[in-house]
């Protein structure tokens, strides 16, 4: 059980495996007024920057599951860099199962609701480890404005138009879910950059490392197209968010 390679290789350099900056990371947690104490579940938490840093910040505890070994080990290790590795722990798993053993402050799925099957899905799964009162946290994209056409959308890595909403019908959809958005933290073009095009150097970097490796072909043949994909769809009609729910 584990995610395939080229996902390590693609994000190798990334501590943050969605398009947020550590500053929007850092917004988020302080936007959220964390007590310390509160106690975390990081479903799909990669290689831990979320939760080691609030951590750190706001002395929040907390588990992280994760199906990458890889990121996995990262994120031990950053809490021990950190020196949180007595309030936070990572464990490899499958997070789409995965309920906490007892109800916890704030349950988060920061980019990942695959994990669910969706949304709906991934929200009600993280409702079974949420005590009542606490805050849940999604991690979405959303289409920055209309798609012109099916073949866009498909640029944009979606299988259709149908897969994402405009942000305001995102919105709609958590309180249709019977959620409060109480509070959200967007990327922009610049998180996009920083998140995307520092993939173009890991896999570069590799590349020039492993010529002869298995994986090479793919990962040239990624490199050759994804820059002008990227610039051309999904920096101008995708976007993301980390948004905050409470129960009705």
């Amino acid at each position: 059980m584990d995610l395939p390679r080229i996902f390590t290789v693609r994000e190798s350099s990334h501590r943050i495996h969605n398009p947020f900056t550590p500053g929007k990371l850092a917004d988020l947690g302080r936007a959220l007024h964390l007590a310390p104490g509160t106690r975390v579940l990081d479903l799909a938490s990669g290689s831990g920057e979320m939760l080691c840093t609030w951590a750190r910040d706001h002395q929040v505890t907390g588990t992280g599951v994760d199906i990458s070994t890889v990121f996995t080990e990262k994120a031990r290790a950053r809490a021990a860099e950190l020196g949180v590795a007595d309030r936070v722990s990572f464990v490899h798993g499958d997070a789409s199962g995965h309920v906490a053993d007892e109800p916890v402050d704030l349950a988060a799925c920061v980019g990942a609701t695959w994990i669910g099957s969706g949304v709906a899905g991934t929200v009600d799964l993280l409702a079974r480890s949420l005590r009542p009162g606490g805050l849940m946290l999604i991690g979405e994209p959303y289409w920055r404005r209309e798609v012109p056409d099916e073949d866009t959308a498909k640029a944009c890595h979606a299988t259709g138009k149908d897969d994402f909403l405009l942000l305001p019908e995102l919105i709609e959809r958590f309180g249709g879910l019977g959620y409060d958005v109480v509070e959200m933290v967007l990327a922009d073009q610049d998180s996009w950059d920083r998140y995307q095009a520092a993939q173009w150097l890991s896999m570069r970097r590799w590349l020039d490392a492993h010529p002869e490796d298995e994986l090479a072909s793919e990962v040239r043949a990624e490199l050759t197209t994804e820059p002008a994909r990227y610039t051309r769809y999904q920096r101008e009609y995708l976007g993301w968010g980390v948004f905050a729910l409470m129960a009705r």
